[in-house]
């Protein structure tokens, strides 16, 4: 029998086992037995060679806009940035992943218009790992939706998910430290629902034998096996829903009814018309939220503020000490302290540490050791 036969029987009985605590820990062992078969299997396809987009990340951040083909993705790109991605009114019109720049809040955010999927994307269909292996080194996804097909989310979402990118969840709080002896020791956080028993399954099926384990916040099994393999990608999503000048009000509520069934919520989404240039404002400030972009004017000396090209952090990353990694050079072994006027500051020209957090618009003065 072969991969692909041992996979398909596995995820039939997985479908078909009842869960509960009595089956909890037999299902934990049949996904971890999955997971590394789809693995090997992954590494079996890739071996045979094929080519891969290579694309250049520049500018602060990356922004992947994924959707089935001839959704619009390349007429907006042109809208929103330099590029000049070729436009038509077929599938497939798209075959190389185009890069444009936006330069918004005086950031500059890469988006990336890459070849619209299909279903079975995931397992190599229509060039499928190829595109979602560009889409695992965003920083942001944005699905486009035609205001037609608003169903088509979901298959989207499984493509991306079936790649190892899980949107908008944090990654398991999990530890595992390889022990010589011993066994497996497992500890757990009083909100962790899975038993110990099961965890333990869980591990052996991916060849752990002996080693301390801490797992933290109530997890499921899928979770756990995210946590236990070393190649998923956890990125933010948002959702744009293009052709919206093409119904009129009367069709909107089954447009907003659409997009609760698959879980959005209509008050989230941003509607526009890549062809009419309508809506785009709005799509640039909540791609800016969703990034979680925040500006740093730094002063510099002899040349007072710099206003039109900020340092871009993110709010998770907003530091002195991460602000000195952005701007490389010698800077950071020659630091002695930093002055800051603006929202994080107690007062202007604050001195401050490497520790401290900033805020967007600070202002940001470096004093180095010459």
């Amino acid at each position: 029998m072969g991969l692909e036969e041992e996979i398909e029987e596995l995820r039939e009985e997985i479908a078909n086992t009842p869960y509960n605590k009595s089956t909890e820990s037999h299902i934990g062992r049949l996904k971890a037995k999955l997971a590394e078969k789809k693995e090997k299997l992954e590494k079996q396809s890739s071996s045979g060679g094929g080519h891969g987009y290579a694309v250049e990340k520049t500018g602060d951040v990356t922004v992947a806009l994924v959707g089935f083909p001839s959704v619009g993705k390349s007429t907006l790109i042109n809208a929103l940035t330099n590029a000049d991605s070729e436009v038509g009114e077929y599938e497939f019109t798209t075959l190389n992943v185009n890069p444009g720049m936006l330069k918004y809040n005086g950031a500059n955010i890469q988006i990336l218009d890459v070849p619209g999927l299909i279903e079975g994307a995931a397992g190599g269909r229509g060039g499928g790992k190829e595109v979602l292996s560009v889409v695992r080194t965003a920083d942001l996804v944005v699905f486009m939706l035609s205001v037609f097909e608003i169903e088509r989310y979901e298959r989207l979402r499984h493509e991306l998910y079936e790649n190892k990118i899980r949107l908008d969840a944090e990654p398991p709080s999990l530890t595992i430290s390889k022990t010589g002896k011993g066994g497996l020791q497992v500890t757990t956080t009083d909100d962790v629902s899975l038993d110990e028993e099961t965890i333990k399954d869980v591990l052996r099926e991916h060849g752990y034998v002996n080693a301390d384990v801490t797992v933290r916040g109530d997890l499921t099994i899928d979770e756990l096996i995210d946590g236990i393999m070393d190649n998923r990608v956890y990125l933010p999503s948002m959702v744009t829903v293009n052709k919206a000048d093409l119904i009129d009000r009367d069709y909107l509520p089954t447009v907003e009814e659409n997009l609760r069934e698959v879980g959005i919520d209509p008050e989230e989404a941003v509607f526009i018309s890549a062809e009419a240039e309508k809506g785009l404002d709005a799509l640039k400030e909540k791609m800016w939220e969703e990034l979680g972009l925040i500006r740093i004017y730094m002063d510099k000396p002899g040349r007072g503020v710099d206003y039109e090209e900020p340092l871009v952090l993110t709010e998770e990353e907003n530091t002195v000490d991460d602000a000195l990694d952005r701007l490389g050079g010698t800077l950071d072994e020659r630091f002695r302290f930093a002055r800051v006027t603006g929202p994080s500051a107690k007062h202007d020209e604050q001195q401050v540490g490497r520790d401290h957090e900033l805020q967007d618009e600070d202002i940001l003065r470096i004093v180095a050791r010459k």
